[in-house]
């Protein structure tokens, strides 16, 4: 049984949660695609900037479906050593799939931001949005990397994801904010009325209108 309508449905709720944020000092950044539709709703609402973090799976040997951890653009990774000990996963492969990844986030960062410099966050408390968790490894490695960045504090605001993964990222965020914790879980998607793909011209697209949200507000707040 689906537990929300969309994405814009279930950023609404995340906003709702998040209510008591407004007014700090923070930014959205979300995971491509699906959660920058969740995550541009929360910004909104709090009047918060809008960008992205893009982790990127490492899926194992001849299985790439089959997370073995994940990296964000700037090396933080994390590996499920169980895993790699039990598959029996080279070194050398690691290294090499870590940096065919980053190539990967490179290209989308340009792709997504242009030739916008990536934010400072040092002294921010940024809020990591994704549309749902599975694993829980792409979440990981981009907690790890708004950590490595100098983030004031760190929220986590998903809609659904597994109660032993949102266990995990309590360990690692300052506050974890999911609406649906569900024992049995197969796919996000399960979650959701419409679960559409979301296109990387969509992607641009609530970036952009994030800018002008904030500078529409700025001049009435001058205007005032």
């Amino acid at each position: 049984m689906a537990f929300f309508t969309d994405r814009v449905d279930a950023g609404k709720r995340l906003a709702y949660a998040l209510k008591d944020f407004s007014g700090k000092k923070g930014m959205v950044l979300a995971i491509p695609r699906g959660g920058v539709v969740v995550g541009y709703v929360i910004a909104k609402a709090l009047n918060l900037p809008l960008d992205v973090i893009i982790p990127r799976k490492i899926g194992a040997p001849d299985n790439p479906e089959l997370a073995i951890g994940a990296v964000a653009e700037d090396g933080s990774a994390i590996l499920d050593q169980n895993l790699l000990r039990y598959l029996g996963v080279s070194r050398e492969y690691i290294k090499e799939e870590v940096e065919r990844q980053k190539q990967e986030i490179g290209r989308r960062f340009k792709l997504y931001r242009q030739d916008t410099s990536y934010p400072d966050l040092k002294g921010l408390d940024v809020i990591v949005v994704d549309d749902g968790i599975a694993t829980g490894s792409t979440m990981k490695a981009a907690l790890a990397s708004v950590k490595n960045r100098g983030a004031a504090s760190i929220t986590v605001a998903v809609p659904v994801g597994p109660p032993s993964i949102i266990n995990d990222l309590q360990k690692m965020a300052n506050r974890v904010v999911c609406l649906h914790t569900p024992e049995f879980f197969q796919a996000i998607g399960e979650f959701y009325s419409d679960f559409t793909q979301t296109s990387d011209e969509e992607v641009i697209g609530l970036l952009r209108e994030n800018k002008r949200n904030l500078a529409r507000t700025a001049e009435d707040m001058v205007e005032a």
